[in-house]
Order: structure tokens, then sequence, then C-alpha cells
């Protein structure tokens, strides 16, 4: 009987505590809030994407999306930590007071400016190597002969037939014959004997021999 009516007692204290943590689940689910809202960028005002939303004091969080939305389950009077790695940590505080179950907000974040130390680059890795460079400097020439043989004619004669435009020319002159192509649409293209690029063009190939008869 002693041990039936332990049984019994143990049953009934298990029962109470399974009722009991049922009551405070309803009761505290029943104050839940649906809090949502978007991360914006206090300068440009954009959606700051990847930003942790952490509720403080517990391991629940979430983290913005592409757009900087975020949408979690809270309790009235958390408290919201947002954390960006290029923006100022905030604390988001809810109202206690809250009773909707569905509540919106914006979350504007300031960009925090991290100053880095300063790194030297040498191009060498000591100061043996430095001083080995140092010495074998060839100090010889002066700067006048250096830019007398970076001037040499038959340098730059070579380097003007060989050299091709840079990407700015070439996008020029893709553009400017878009352009007549554009502007002499549905009539004769217009001849160009005051065009610069095209007597260069010509200049060159003249230059090169292509206008010159093959032989058989």
């Amino acid at each position: 009987m002693k041990k039936i009516a332990f049984i019994f007692s143990l049953w009934i204290s298990v029962m109470g505590s399974l009722v009991h943590a049922q009551n405070t689940t309803v009761t505290s689910g029943t104050n839940l809030v649906q809090f949502s809202g978007v991360v914006l960028d206090q300068d440009s005002l954009t959606p700051i994407p990847f930003v942790s939303i952490l509720i403080k004091g517990t391991n629940r969080g979430t983290v913005t999306n592409y757009y900087g939305f975020f949408s979690l389950v809270v309790n009235p009077g958390d408290e919201l930590q947002f954390f960006s790695i290029n923006h100022k940590n905030r604390v988001y505080k809810i109202a206690d007071t809250l009773k909707q179950k569905y509540y919106y907000a914006l979350q504007v974040l300031t960009k925090d400016t991290i100053e880095l130390k300063a790194v030297d680059v040498y191009p060498w890795p000591s100061r043996e190597d430095f001083r080995r460079a140092f010495l074998a400097l060839d100090l010889k020439d002066t700067d006048f002969e250096r830019a007398e043989r970076n001037m040499n004619k038959e340098t730059l004669t070579y380097l003007e037939r060989t050299q091709g435009n840079d990407a700015a020319a070439n996008y020029k002159v893709a553009m400017q014959n878009y352009y007549t192509k554009v502007y002499t649409s549905g009539q004769s293209p217009s001849i160009k004997l005051l065009d610069p690029i095209a007597w260069a063009n010509f200049i060159d190939a003249w230059r090169k021999g292509k206008y010159s008869k093959k032989k058989n």
C-alpha cells in the first residue's frame, strides 16, 4: 500500500508540473508579437543586408535578407541588438505596452569608420638586401642622358607604328562610327574627307604597304 501511495503521489506531482508548464506557455504565447522591419543606412537610406539581430539576454535572433528586411517573434519589453560590420551597433527597445500581434518599424544604422594602423611596405625583405641593392646602383647616367634615350627618334617612330590605340580611343572611334551610322540611316553614308582618324588609318595602311600591288 505504501508503494502504491508513493506512485500515486508522484504521478499527481508530475501531472501538476505539466499542467503548470502548459499554462505558462499559453500565457506567455498570448503576449507574443510578430516584429518586422527594414534596416537602413543613415546616409544613403539604402537597405543594409545581412545585419545580425539578437534578442538581448537570449540566444534567439535573425539576419536581414538582401533587401534589409527581417521578421521575428518577440515579447513586449524585449531589447533587440543590431550588429553590422560597417555600422555602429544599435539597441531597439520594444514597448512593454504593446497589445497588437503585429508590429513594424524602420531601424537606421550609422556607418562606423575604422582607422587601421599604417603599414610600411618595403621592396626589400631585410636591411641587408637593401644595402646590397643600394650599393649596386648604377648612377653613371644623368637624368639628361636618360631623357635623350627615351626621346630617341627611332624609338618614338617604332612606338608610333606599332603601338595601338588605348581603350578610350577605341571606344571613341566605335561611338563615332555608330553615331555616323545612325545619323545617315536611310541615306547615303557621309564621306570622311575631314576625319583625322580615317586619314591616320589610311596613312598607316599606306606605310605598311597594304595598298601596293601584289606580285604574281
